[in-house]
């Protein structure tokens, strides 16, 4: 937020000055409608304080309304071009936009001001990630971090360049510094921190990070954390695993605590984040836990999902069984370049899959976003299951994952979870922003052996992509192919 410069009371009613206070205020106590109707007010007795502008665009700008927020950026800047803080808010906001020739201009004037401002470096280092300049992204971290070493979101976006090009020494103490980590740590404060010495039968409780995909990649470790010598493993995961954590994980836990369950700060010999866990056990792209697969549905549970799924037919060649997931979380920050446009996008595969003569039962495994359009799916998929009114939970998703033949995914947690089940999974990840853990230009990933990455190209629309790989369809069976080889 940037400070008001002093000026002059009005005789009657509350001044610029006064609504001004109270509208950052109320904005640092998260009260952002009353924070907005101060700024507005104060606007409508002077609309030249260049302060007011630029503290309403990054009210405007945390609530994810951009344009009304880039307004009053540049409403700013004409006031008082010499405001930094500006110039590197209304960047990020440029950034986020993918505006990237304004965005650099934007850092570079900050810059230019403040040489020595470590946030803006960082952010400058972000976008050059963004544009896969890794070298230059690298060095602006480095250089943030040099001018201000406390500055914890330098370190982790320093980690995210280091960990996607497989420098994992060099990332892993790096990516300590997240958010999540040290939340844990404070609320665990009175337990010692397991630091990746032999546990001798001690005591461990592992905890939750980010998204539920991650949380079951992860899970692999807690093979690794009992092998050196943990008594009662305890896991505290989020509300939707827990059942997955409590009767699918192998080798079992002893507990397992959603983390909406009340959470308690002691009784334990030593905790973890679950993220930390690849750095404490040595994790290298040559050196990756995959004793797989890690999640083993119980036989109960697949038996009662067998009749969510058509039957297969007695005698003559059985058909393919191919599960779908083309959209993930809107709430992901990445979501609108990971998730694919509609089901609609997939249809080639449909008929890709006809042409070539492959009988295919096509099952839809999307909950939420996109699972409406499971409901009347394109005609091309002329086999078509959608089970969703019986996925309640991971668990039940796991019992039909572990029927397929094959899963077509964009980046979400069912991926993951296939991975674990140890089931064949095509994975296809967007060119902008790929996640770390899926390393660079690799079709494979150390992390699922049975996985197989189709990285969207340099401007390629998702029906391109997606084209590539309905093509496989026709070439499957080729001993040449590093795809997985499909059964007639």
């Amino acid at each position: 937020m940037v400070p008001l410069r002093p000026g002059s009371e009005p005789e009657d009613g509350p001044s610029v000055e006064r609504l001004f206070a109270d509208g950052t205020l109320r904005m640092a106590e998260g009260d952002a409608a009353g924070a907005e109707a101060c700024f507005r007010q104060a606007l409508q007795i002077d609309a030249n304080v260049p302060e007011l502008h630029a503290n309403l665009a990054l009210l405007l700008d945390q609530q994810g309304r951009m344009p009304s927020a880039e307004d009053h950026y540049r409403q700013a800047l004409a006031l008082r071009p010499d405001l930094p803080e500006v110039h590197l808010n209304l960047g990020t906001l440029l950034l986020c936009s993918k505006r990237f020739d304004e965005a650099e201009a934007a850092l570079h004037h900050a810059l230019s001001m403040r040489p020595n401002d470590a946030a803006s470096w960082t952010n400058l280092g972000v976008l050059h990630a963004c544009l896969k300049r890794d070298w230059a992204a690298e060095a602006c971290h480095h250089r943030a971090l040099s001018l201000d070493p406390s500055l914890d979101s330098a370190a982790v976006n320093l980690a995210y360049v280091l960990l996607r090009q497989g420098r994992w020494a060099e990332g892993w103490p790096a990516l300590e510094r997240r958010p999540s980590s040290a939340a844990l740590a404070v609320h665990f404060a009175a337990v010692p921190r397991w630091q990746g010495e032999p546990l001798d039968g001690r005591s461990i409780l592992l905890g939750f990070e980010a998204g539920q995909g991650d949380m079951i990649m992860f899970l692999r470790y807690v093979g690794e954390v009992r092998a050196r010598g943990a008594g009662a493993i305890t896991l505290l995961c989020h509300p939707s695993l827990k059942r997955l954590c409590r009767e699918l994980l192998c080798p079992a836990v002893e507990h397992v605590i959603a983390f909406n369950d009340p959470v308690p700060r002691v009784g334990w010999d030593c905790w973890s984040p679950l993220m930390s866990l690849p750095g404490l056990c040595g994790t290298t792209p040559d050196r990756v836990p995959a004793a797989l697969p890690y999640l083993q549905v119980p036989d109960a549970c697949i038996d009662a999902a067998r009749a969510w799924l058509p039957e297969r037919p007695h005698g003559g060649p059985a058909p393919l069984r191919i599960g779908l997931v083309w959209r993930g979380n809107p709430a992901f920050e990445n979501d609108a370049a990971r998730s694919l446009p509609s089901l609609a996008t997939l249809a080639p595969l449909g008929a890709a899959a006809h042409e070539a003569g492959w009988a295919v039962q096509w099952v839809s495994l999307q909950k939420g976003m996109g699972e409406d359009e499971a409901q009347t799916p394109p005609a091309e998929f002329r086999q078509w299951c959608c089970p969703s009114a019986h996925l309640n939970d991971f668990v039940d998703t796991a019992a039909v994952v572990a029927q397929l033949d094959l899963v077509i995914a964009v980046d979400t947690a069912v991926a993951h979870l296939a991975g674990a089940l140890d089931r064949p999974c095509w994975l296809l990840l967007p060119d902008y922003k790929t996640d770390w853990r899926w390393l660079t230009a690799r079709e494979d990933t150390p992390w699922y052996p049975g996985m197989c990455l189709f990285r969207q190209a340099e401007g390629e629309a998702w029906v391109a992509t997606v084209a590539r790989v309905a093509a496989l369809f026709k070439d499957a069976g080729d001993p040449g192919l590093s795809r997985p080889v499909l059964s007639r």
